[in-house]
């Protein structure tokens, strides 16, 4: 959703605004060029959006993003692209009046450039790859639909099947334009612009610029490299990544089609040339779809891959036409969801396809380009939801705070300056000069070090990333969606055995299908019939499922050729039988007994006359078969036991249904039911073809059930275990049985044996009831008998939570719930979907989009969300979450952040302590960041004092040397070898890191104003002039230094000084002190001295420093412009130093990790600071000094800032809460003064 406001250009402010842009040096254009809004609002002035010449957009999320679009004009016939023309009557130069031509008959060519010129153009803008174009109706622009909505099926049958003519085709290409996914890879030259003007090289261009004009030109030229590195770096990865998804995309971006005209005419075009409405000829041999499209006629079997991350082979059927058989089936608005199993999607490949009697395979183009299912995947891509992060946040109010300390510097200059009688020339570089110095130049280089290394070990151990930043937040997450199939459990399933129903009674589980008793029973014909499979060049393919059912029995399948269908009509059925090695007999018989065996197997042979493929929706699939021979024919179905048993004679189904069924869903087995019915004699195989589905699925005669084994990973409950102790919550979201979920979640560990389960129970309206939820308890959902004394609600604790609000995550019930269950909740009871998910365990038969409300609704509630899925329905949960894992390394994963090479959850936790090192290494690298620049801008601005500076070799050893070289080596430390129950903090913004930087700044000014001070109280200190020489006024056993601090020229600007040399030395000690300070190893990274090259570095650079200080080398002097001074006075910096290191130690090692963090910013288990006391019972002496430390920091116990513990500490003193089993929760009628909805419970 966006908000939009119309804006025509206004000339006398164009004319302003280029006036200001020549007096600002072009920094106004700059300024505009980064603010759209400003700029159109200062440029433009505001209309109405029907005769604006620009439109201004703004996003409505939390993000608030402005982005301006030209509005531009386009000659049409009319305003509706699926709408013909008709009305429109348009004069030409000999007088007649002229019609738009239907017909391809009366069509000429060149008609249609002859009406445009004098046609009503259309208003039109492209944002974001989509076009938007002018509504009478709405009064607002509106993006051009395809036939993909608000059409009936009877309508595409009827209106839309014949095809487009010449002049239509035309017509609505004008609107639709170029069918393609257009991905364009920017030139160099445009990228390197879009990047040279981004704010932060532009300071640096300012910077640099304002060095030369000091005469840093070293340093100058340095930051000038290290920017080229870094854009050309920037370039590179951009430019792969656009090259990587124009790859992806362009399989499908040019292939010849046949499409059918209006005239019945067939013509081979480009595939860009398609346009909504017309009908593609799909070829036999198969072809990559380029579009979206609904079949007509013929079947296709298609890999979906692509998509949906599922490489099973699908059969697509045509679309039934409602209007041929008025009453079988009710005519419904077409929709790619509901009719999913009728469409083609863009970018899927169709493998082969079948006709019937020379019949065409044809399809309806139903959308073009970007509006196509993978062209809204590639938007996604392209114009990715921004990372709300608040470390991104924080960084910003920190390098704000910095600024607002470098102005200070620059006041303070000025001042100081003029005092001085400074020229104005050396004034202004001067001030300028210390905004650079208080915001380093090499900050974001640094922040991302950390972001690069993470995902260069994370690539190490198989775990590829495409959106870095991700990283970071990875560190954050709490909570971890996860899929079931493929997933938790083994990819396959296993058939366990059978149990099928005699006489409305189970009889014992049978192990084998396959047996000869079973041969030709309805159990087996029903597992050799109900199934979607078909053979890809010979080898049978389809859902896992139906492949293990048909494997177990194993019987044939024999499908119709290409050429026995182009003979017969489309009821030419798939053939199954039996193998011949099920008979045992076969073994020992003579050759005549062979012969006639061998003819009684050929004679059982049944056909498959039509298919109701399996629906999600729905929960079942049914075929109508008939055994060669036999005059009637039969219905099989399969499905969920629940489904099955409804639409069986209730005389079929056993009373302990329920109890049998539970009892395999416990034990966490798939079980599927099979039904049968005779159906009537007078139903001809033609009748079949066009009988509705619910005519069929009725009145069964239940068979029994087939228990499917879906072991658990070996490394899943191990993961899972690393997580919960890791206060890490997990969640299961799976498509499979509610009972089958639950039981597999207390296998994994992810609910314990001790917890209860609640299963939320709820019903939409109906029959003027209101929605309610129905609450039961999982162990008592169903008891296998019904004299089962009833459940004493009072024996069931109501209060089922730790009531220490430490340990918050100490739950001991859990909700379960299905997707039916859950679209109710989020329509009918917002105010409990909160509640439901603090505790939401289970949710099953979850749709693909259900499970990215979840995400949603999780995310609502201040939770860091992850999801790990195999790839298959699970793409728009994994875009979603803050840490989406696909497990499957299809094409459906670069909607990813992250792929894993190897389909296991062990990947979780790596990915969770790799994020945790990375996020910790930003924090530690932006606070030495801080601090470098706080201690290089306490340096420069006491040596302004008495108008000095550092030298330029002094910046360049400082910059380059010590800060590049630490930053780039302290960011190295790789992650810690497990996961800890507590999470790194998510903000700069807090009291703990704060504490850190401002308590280090405190120590580093102090140190070296005392320092500053003490050098002028030296005996032997005077201002420094070329004829000083201090290293020769003590006595002679001092005398080891060189005199050479008199052998320089003038210096002009007053670099050398004994200041000056005191405080770099300093100086250049502390950044090393801060570096290994902030360097912090356990629990989130390895230590410090385990990073060897950080090691290396640091000791590499003490030795030299100490080297140069205390045995001081001419050239060296020379080189960095230090004076010589006593020996004495380097002993007592080295003194200093050492004091300076000791205390920043302490301070932070000690009176922070000790006391601030463990007493005063006591952290929970969720990541918070609050102010807690301790609950097991303590020494008087340590409560006076938990009290004195919290009235000292003026800290106080306040409720968390994350919603769901905020939440959380609220349920604890709800009595109502959790609900009660056997209660039901009802949803009255929304109020009229808030809307919100009243929830009454009725036991």
């Amino acid at each position: 959703m966006q908000e939009i406001y119309g804006y025509d250009l206004c000339r006398w402010k164009l004319v302003l605004v280029t006036v200001g842009v020549i007096c600002s040096g072009g920094f106004l254009l700059l300024l505009l060029y980064w603010m759209p809004q400003w700029r159109v609002k200062a440029t433009c002035k505001r209309t109405t959006l029907k005769d604006c010449e620009v439109v201004l957009l703004r996003t409505t999320d939390e993000f608030k993003i402005w982005f301006c679009a030209k509005v531009r004009l386009m000659p049409s016939l009319g305003a509706n692209p699926l709408q013909n023309p008709n009305p429109i009557i348009h004069k030409v130069s000999n007088g007649h009046a002229v019609h738009f031509c239907e017909s391809a008959a009366e069509e000429n060519k060149n008609d249609l450039k002859k009406y445009l010129p004098v046609s009503k153009p259309i208003r039109y803008f492209t944002h974001h790859s989509v076009k938007y174009f002018w509504n009478d109706s709405v009064q607002s622009f509106d993006v051009v639909r395809g036939l993909d909505e608000s059409t009936f099926c009877s309508s595409i049958h009827n209106e839309h099947s014949t095809g487009l003519t010449k002049g239509m085709h035309d017509y609505r290409k004008a609107f639709y334009g170029v069918n393609e996914i257009a991905v364009k890879v920017p030139s160099i030259f445009k990228l390197l612009i879009k990047e040279v003007l981004n704010p932060f090289y532009i300071f640096q261009l300012f910077s640099v610029i304002l060095w030369i004009t000091d005469e840093y030109h070293y340093y100058a030229l340095a930051i000038v490299i290290m920017s080229v590195i870094s854009i050309v770096s920037s370039l590179y990865t951009i430019r792969k990544q656009y090259v990587m998804l124009h790859d992806m995309v362009a399989a499908h971006s040019i292939v010849r089609v046949s499409v059918c005209r209006g005239n019945q005419e067939i013509e081979e075009i480009l595939s860009t040339d398609l346009v909504p409405g017309d009908i593609m000829l799909i070829p036999s041999n198969g072809t990559i779809m380029p579009c979206d499209a609904v079949l007509l006629s013929g079947t296709c079997i298609v890999n979906e891959s692509m998509l949906t991350g599922e490489s099973v082979p699908v059969t697509k059927i045509n679309l039934p036409n409602p209007s041929e058989y008025p009453k079988a089936m009710g005519d419904e608005i077409y929709s790619p969801e509901v009719h999913k199993r009728h469409t083609l999607f863009c970018g899927t490949n169709v493998i082969q396809t079948r006709f019937y009697t020379g019949e065409l395979v044809k399809a309806l183009v139903l959308r073009t380009g970007f509006s196509t299912a993978k062209g809204q995947l590639v938007r996604s891509i392209l114009y990715p939801k921004p990372t709300d992060f608040k470390l991104y946040r924080d960084a910003y109010l920190f390098l704000l705070s910095l600024v607002v300390v470098a102005g200070i510097g620059f006041l303070y200059t000025v001042v100081n300056s003029i005092l001085n009688e400074v020229p104005a020339h050396t004034i202004i570089i001067e001030s300028l000069d210390i905004i650079t110095i208080t915001v380093p130049p090499a900050l974001p280089a640094a922040m991302t070090a950390g972001i690069v290394y993470a995902q260069r070990r994370l690539k190490k151990i198989g775990i590829f990333c495409i959106s870095p930043q991700r990283i970071n937040i990875c560190g954050q997450l709490n909570l971890v969606c996860f899929d079931k199939t493929g997933t938790l459990t083994e990819d396959g399933l296993d058939l366990w055995g059978i149990q099928r129903v005699e006489n409305a009674r189970f009889l014992l589980p049978e192990e084998r299908a396959c047996s000869e008793s079973l041969l030709k029973s309805e159990f087996v014909a029903c597992m050799a019939t109900c199934h979607s499979l078909t053979k890809i060049e010979g080898v049978l393919s389809g859902d896992p499922l139906d492949l293990k059912m048909f494997e177990a029995i194993g019987w044939i399948l024999e499908e119709a050729t290409e050429e026995e269908t182009a003979l017969h009509n489309r009821i030419m059925p798939t053939v199954v039988r039996p193998s011949k090695q099920l008979f045992p007999e076969s073994k020992q018989a003579t050759n005549q007994e062979m012969e006639l065996f061998e003819l009684s197997v050929s004679i059982y042979e049944i056909g498959i006359v039509r298919q109701f493929p399996f629906s999600s929706v729905l929960q079942r699939m049914c075929v109508i078969a008939r055994v060669l021979g036999e005059k009637r024919m039969d219905a099989y179905m399969k499905g969920a036991p629940e489904v099955i048993a409804s639409l069986c004679k209730q005389e079929t189904v056993p009373v302990d249904f329920e109890c049998v069924l539970e009892e395999y869903t416990k034990q966490g087995f798939r079980v599927i039911a099979l039904a049968h019915r005779k159906l009537e004699s007078k139903l001809t195989w033609h009748k079949v073809q066009t009988i509705n589905r619910d005519a069929i699925e009725s009145n069964m005669d239940f068979m029994g059930l087939i228990i499917m084994q879906n072991k658990l990973k070996q490394e899943t409950p191990a993961v899972l275990e690393d997580l919960h102790k890791a206060n890490i919550r997990t969640v299961m979201v799976t498509g499979d049985n509610m009972l089958t979920a639950i039981s597999v979640a207390r296998d994994c560990g992810m609910i314990l044996p001790q917890d209860k389960v609640i299963i939320a129970e709820a019903l939409p309206p109906k029959d003027g009831q209101a929605a309610r939820i129905n609450w039961h308890y999982a162990d008592t959902l169903a008891k296998c008998t019904s004299s089962s004394p009833a459940i004493n609600s009072e024996d069931i604790p109501v209060k089922l939570v730790h009531e220490s609000l430490e340990d918050l995550q100490m739950t001991k019930y859990h909700f379960a719930m299905n997707g039916k269950s859950f679209a109710v909740i989020l329509e009918h009871f917002q105010d409990l979907v909160p509640k439901l998910v603090l505790h939401g365990t289970v949710f099953a038969r979850m749709a693909p989009d259900q499970k990215t409300q979840l995400v949603e609704a999780l995310q609502n509630v201040d939770y860091y969300v992850g999801m790990c899925g195999d790839g298959a329905n699970d793409c728009g949960a994994l875009k979603r979450a803050h840490g989406g894992i696909s497990l499957s390394e299809l094409e459906a994963s670069v909607a990813s952040p992250f792929t894993s090479r190897t389909p296991s959850i062990s990947c979780v936790p790596k990915l969770i302590r790799e994020g945790r090192a990375a996020l910790i290494t930003s924090f530690c690298v932006f606070k030495f960041m801080a601090l470098y620049s706080i201690i290089q801008y306490i340096s420069v601005t006491l040596l302004y004092s008495i108008l000095s500076n550092l030298g330029d070799f002094q910046f360049l050893f400082i910059d380059l040397a010590i800060i590049l070289v630490v930053v780039f080596t302290m960011s190295l430390n790789p992650a810690w070898k497990e996961l800890v129950a507590r999470r790194p903090p998510s903000g700069l913004i807090s009291g703990p890191l704060l504490c850190s930087v401002l308590s280090q700044i405190i120590i580093c000014l102090a140190f070296q104003t005392f320092g500053f001070f003490w050098v002028k109280q030296q005996s032997w200190y005077e201002p420094w002039t070329t004829e000083s020489d201090a290293c020769n006024v003590l006595d002679a056993t001092n005398n080891s230094s060189a005199p050479h601090g008199n052998e320089t020229l003038h210096d002009e600007h007053y670099i050398k000084n004994y200041e000056n040399t005191t405080l770099f030395f300093i100086s250049s000690f502390q950044y090393l002190i801060v570096a290994i300070v902030f360097s912090k190893g356990k629990p989130f990274r390895q230590p410090c001295y385990k990073n060897f090259l950080f090691v290396i570095s640091v000791i590499v650079l003490y030795v030299f420093i100490f080297f140069i200080m205390l045995h001081p080398v001419e050239s060296i002097d020379t080189f960095l412009e230090l004076v010589c001074v006593p020996y004495e006075w380097r002993l007592r910096i080295l003194i200093i130093v050492i004091l300076n290191a000791i205390v920043s130690v302490l301070t932070e090692n000690v009176l922070l990790d000790m006391i601030l963090w463990k007493v005063v910013f006591n952290r929970d288990k969720q990541g918070e600071y609050r102010l807690t006391i301790p609950q097991p019972p303590q020494e008087a002496v340590d409560r006076c000094g938990v009290c004195f430390l919290s009235s000292l920091f003026g800290c106080r116990e306040k409720t968390p800032k994350a919603k769901y513990m905020h939440l959380a500490q609220e349920l604890l003193v709800d009595p109502e809460w959790p609900p009660r089993p056997r209660t039901t929760t009802e949803a009255k009628v929304p109020s009229q003064e808030n809307g919100s909805y009243q929830i009454i419970t009725v036991t």
